[in-house]
């Protein structure tokens, strides 16, 4: 079984800074991409930024230039440096892992709430 840990979330104001983490444990295949997700309550769950196991990222247009992804391939954790924090980006995020071979896994949910 997989399990994704997700810390780092909290109360910031508008132009801060947090950075997010997820650790997962478990069997984890080398192939897998791990994500971050976010929601707003009475919308879906969209994506913020990707990332795979070879480095190749994508990013939402929302966030691009001010959110950066990143990994440890080694303790299968992934990071979600956000900067220029808006009060738009005030969402629950989700870790995400998406393994070639044993499907796909969500975290928790960390808060991020950006005041104005």
């Amino acid at each position: 079984q997989v399990q994704l840990v997700e810390s780092g979330g909290g109360l910031v104001q508008a132009g801060g800074s947090l950075r997010l983490s997820c650790a997962a444990s478990g069997r984890i295949s080398s192939q897998n991409a791990m994500a971050w997700y976010r929601q707003v309550p009475g919308n879906q769950r969209e994506l913020v930024a990707i990332i795979t196991t070879g480095g190749i990222t994508n990013y939402a247009d929302p966030v691009k230039g001010r959110f950066t992804i990143s990994r440890d391939n080694a303790k299968n954790t992934v990071f979600l440096q956000m900067n220029s924090l808006k009060p738009e980006d005030t969402a629950v995020y989700y870790c995400n892992l998406a393994d070639a071979f044993r499907g796909t896994y969500w975290g928790q949910g960390t808060q991020v709430t950006v005041s104005s």
